[in-house]
Protein backbone atom coordinates (compact mmCIF):
# COMPACT_ATOMS: atom_id res chain seq x y z
CA UNK A 1 0.00 0.00 0.00
CA UNK A 2 1.16 3.53 -1.03
CA UNK A 3 0.75 6.76 1.20
CA UNK A 4 -1.70 7.64 -1.34
CA UNK A 5 -3.75 4.61 -0.79
CA UNK A 6 -4.58 5.29 2.65
CA UNK A 7 -6.70 7.75 4.29
CA UNK A 8 -8.13 8.45 7.93
CA UNK A 9 -11.39 10.70 7.79
CA UNK A 10 -10.20 12.00 4.53
CA UNK A 11 -6.77 12.96 4.98
CA UNK A 12 -4.19 11.22 3.48
CA UNK A 13 -0.67 9.77 4.90
CA UNK A 14 0.77 12.19 2.47
CA UNK A 15 -0.92 14.89 4.77
CA UNK A 16 1.58 13.59 8.03
CA UNK A 17 4.50 13.38 5.50
CA UNK A 18 3.91 17.48 4.39
CA UNK A 19 3.61 18.15 8.22
CA UNK A 20 6.28 16.46 9.18
CA UNK A 21 8.25 18.36 6.23
CA UNK A 22 6.79 21.87 7.31
CA UNK A 23 7.83 21.20 11.17
CA UNK A 24 11.24 19.92 10.14
CA UNK A 25 11.89 23.04 7.93
CA UNK A 26 10.75 25.14 10.84
CA UNK A 27 13.05 23.61 12.91
CA UNK A 28 16.08 23.68 11.21
CA UNK A 29 16.29 26.12 8.48
CA UNK A 30 15.62 23.69 5.65
CA UNK A 31 13.51 20.59 4.38
CA UNK A 32 14.31 17.16 4.04
CA UNK A 33 14.66 15.82 0.67
CA UNK A 34 11.94 13.53 0.60
CA UNK A 35 9.21 12.31 3.23
CA UNK A 36 7.09 8.81 3.22
CA UNK A 37 4.30 8.18 6.13
CA UNK A 38 2.88 4.62 7.09
CA UNK A 39 0.05 3.65 9.00
CA UNK A 40 -0.18 -0.06 10.31
CA UNK A 41 -3.36 -0.49 13.14
CA UNK A 42 -1.98 1.64 15.74
CA UNK A 43 1.20 3.15 14.92
CA UNK A 44 2.30 5.73 12.04
CA UNK A 45 5.60 6.25 11.02
CA UNK A 46 7.25 8.86 8.61
CA UNK A 47 10.79 8.34 7.04
CA UNK A 48 12.33 11.62 6.28
CA UNK A 49 15.40 11.52 3.98
CA UNK A 50 18.32 14.15 3.19
CA UNK A 51 17.30 15.75 6.58
CA UNK A 52 20.85 17.40 7.75
CA UNK A 53 21.86 21.25 7.65
CA UNK A 54 25.40 21.92 6.24
CA UNK A 55 26.69 22.67 9.73
CA UNK A 56 25.75 19.07 10.31
CA UNK A 57 27.28 17.49 7.40
CA UNK A 58 30.86 19.10 8.21
CA UNK A 59 30.69 17.83 11.42
CA UNK A 60 29.49 14.61 10.75
CA UNK A 61 32.26 14.41 8.16
CA UNK A 62 34.60 15.68 11.10
CA UNK A 63 33.44 12.77 12.94
CA UNK A 64 31.39 14.14 15.31
CA UNK A 65 28.12 11.89 14.30
CA UNK A 66 27.49 11.03 18.26
CA UNK A 67 27.51 15.23 18.76
CA UNK A 68 25.10 15.46 15.97
CA UNK A 69 22.44 12.60 17.40
CA UNK A 70 22.72 13.91 20.76
CA UNK A 71 21.96 17.72 19.62
CA UNK A 72 19.31 16.53 17.28
CA UNK A 73 17.52 14.36 20.35
CA UNK A 74 17.50 17.12 22.49
CA UNK A 75 15.63 19.42 20.10
CA UNK A 76 13.28 16.91 18.62
CA UNK A 77 12.55 16.56 22.73
CA UNK A 78 12.08 20.47 22.92
CA UNK A 79 9.32 20.32 20.24
CA UNK A 80 7.25 16.99 20.93
CA UNK A 81 4.71 18.85 21.52
CA UNK A 82 4.45 20.16 18.03
CA UNK A 83 4.90 16.74 16.46
CA UNK A 84 2.17 15.68 18.53
CA UNK A 85 -0.20 17.80 18.12
CA UNK A 86 0.34 17.86 13.69
CA UNK A 87 0.28 14.40 13.62
CA UNK A 88 -3.22 14.12 16.06
CA UNK A 89 -4.44 16.97 13.37
CA UNK A 90 -3.66 14.67 10.36
CA UNK A 91 -4.97 11.45 12.00
CA UNK A 92 -7.77 12.55 13.76
CA UNK A 93 -6.37 10.27 16.89
CA UNK A 94 -4.51 11.08 20.59
CA UNK A 95 -0.79 10.14 20.03
CA UNK A 96 0.30 8.48 22.99
CA UNK A 97 3.80 8.47 22.84
CA UNK A 98 6.06 10.19 19.96
CA UNK A 99 9.57 8.50 19.08
CA UNK A 100 12.27 10.40 16.79
CA UNK A 101 15.47 8.57 15.49
CA UNK A 102 18.50 9.49 13.16
CA UNK A 103 20.54 7.60 11.35
CA UNK A 104 23.71 9.20 9.42
CA UNK A 105 24.24 6.89 6.73
CA UNK A 106 21.87 6.96 5.15
CA UNK A 107 20.59 10.12 6.42
CA UNK A 108 17.36 9.51 7.84
CA UNK A 109 15.10 10.43 10.59
CA UNK A 110 11.95 8.33 11.57
CA UNK A 111 9.07 9.86 13.37
CA UNK A 112 7.07 6.91 15.16
CA UNK A 113 3.70 7.79 16.23
CA UNK A 114 1.81 5.49 18.84
CA UNK A 115 -1.82 5.95 18.72
CA UNK A 116 -4.16 5.80 21.16
CA UNK A 117 -7.63 3.76 20.09
CA UNK A 118 -8.49 1.28 17.72
CA UNK A 119 -8.81 2.30 14.25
Amino acid sequence: MSQIEITRGGRSLSELSNAMVALHREAYGRGPGGAKSFLSEDIAVCVLSDIFTQVERTLIDAGQADHVRRSRMLHETAIEAEYRAAAEAVLGRRVEACMSVIHVDPDVSVQTFLLAGGA
